[in-house]
């Protein structure tokens, strides 16, 4: 069982610490230990410990989908490999004909598993702008699943998660939130009417590049159970020590968290003043066109930007090739800040007209604001703006 251990009374930063995480309790040991093993020992013939093979059951994963429930305030966490077999496994609760409806700026990588692999099976995927659409015309009747990402990947669009989550239960849809971008320090979708929240554990929840995995977080263990049926039947399971690494880097979360906003905050008013750059994208910043609705169901948010630099595609390249502190990478989330031009590389999968039509402009540079001291990165990006010839 994978559920949540702790009172839920706990504040987060207790939680990032404790919960679902008691001392092993054979040892005393603070920390999971790493159960590297393939398969385990049973005394007699179809008997054992509730453990019978690593693909199915792991301790240490335990561990960390019981974190993952805690913090997120779930009934159980369900680890995977990836972000991206997190997803494809709450895709095969579908059948072929299901429609989902999705957000339209989502992550590359899900755009590509929608609309190349899922659709090919006879999954229907329609994309909606949900801060433009009202919640009765996005989610139509007949739809069984609603997919957001909020704030979304790159743009950083809020959508309203309890307006749209009461459309898709009227009409019995499902609801699964991606909360990578804001972690469950700053936003908890199943208290806004998600049914499933899914995170890319390889972000932040991780926070320091060197691991991979992707964890959903269930509202009901009848979601739980279905989701550790695909588990086990695809088996595109995390390792024990990706998980105990993914486990380590949640214990800092909440102070990670704290710094990578505070760092942000000061960035993004830096690049308003600027007159090399054009619209910045910060949810939590009055000039963001949802701001209101972000700070109606976020506390905060952590050190993902995105702006427009006032430049070709070229310079906008010359400008991402040209920072030190700032590393020139895909991945978002660690300790150490990179950069990346989502029309080149995160999202160079969706075609060209369709990055248009969203918004995705070639000069559309994506910030994760790191820890680092915010002077250096502000010295870092000011000298790579004049490096490019924007």
């Amino acid at each position: 069982m994978s559920g949540n251990d702790v009172s839920d009374s706990r504040r987060i930063e207790t939680l990032a610490i404790h919960g679902g995480q008691a001392p092993e309790p054979i040892t005393g040991a603070v920390m999971p230990p790493v159960f590297q093993t393939s398969t385990y020992a049973q005394p007699r013939v179809a008997e054992h410990t509730g453990y019978e093979y690593a693909r199915t059951q792991n301790p240490t994963r335990e561990k960390l989908e019981a974190a993952m429930a805690s913090l997120e305030g779930g009934s159980d966490g369900v680890s995977f490999g990836s972000g991206c077999a997190a997803t494809s496994a709450i895709q095969h609760l579908l059948n072929a004909g299901d429609q989902v409806i999705s957000g339209d700026d989502i992550y590359g990588g899900t755009w590509r598993l929608f609309t190349k692999v899922f659709a090919r099976q006879g999954v229907k995927y329609d994309f909606v702008d949900f801060t433009k659409v009202p919640a009765e015309d996005a989610i139509p009747d007949g739809t069984k699943l609603v997919w957001l990402e909020s704030p979304t990947n790159p743009l950083l669009k809020v959508a309203d998660i309890r307006k749209l989550a009461a459309r898709a239960h009227d009409i019995g849809a499902l609801v699964v939130v991606d909360n990578t971008f804001a972690t469950p320090i700053f936003q908890r979708p199943l208290e806004l009417g998600a049914d499933m929240v899914l995170h890319s554990t390889t972000k932040y929840i991780g926070g320091h590049s060197d691991v991979v995995g992707g964890t959903v977080v269930t509202k009901t263990p009848e979601l739980a159970a279905d989701l550790r049926f695909i588990q086990n039947s695809v088996g595109a399971v995390p390792g024990p020590w990706d998980t105990w690494l993914t486990l380590r880097g949640i214990k800092t979360l909440a102070v990670r968290m704290d710094r990578h906003q505070s760092n942000a905050k000061i960035i993004v008013d830096w690049l308003l003043d600027h007159p090399k750059v054009g619209r910045v994208f910060y949810p939590t910043h009055e000039s963001h066109p949802q701001h209101a609705v972000a700070m109606s169901q976020m506390s905060g948010f952590g050190g993902m930007i995105s702006f427009e630099l006032k430049a070709t595609l070229a310079q906008a390249e010359e400008f991402c090739a040209s920072t030190d502190v700032f590393t020139l990478a895909e991945s978002l989330g660690g300790v150490e800040s990179l950069i990346e031009l989502p029309a080149a590389m995160t999202h160079a999968s969706v075609p060209p007209d369709i990055r248009k039509e969203i918004g995705i402009e070639d000069g559309l540079v994506r910030l994760s604001v790191g820890i680092e001291h915010v002077d250096d990165l502000i010295a870092d990006l000011d000298k790579a703006i004049a490096a490019s010839g924007a």
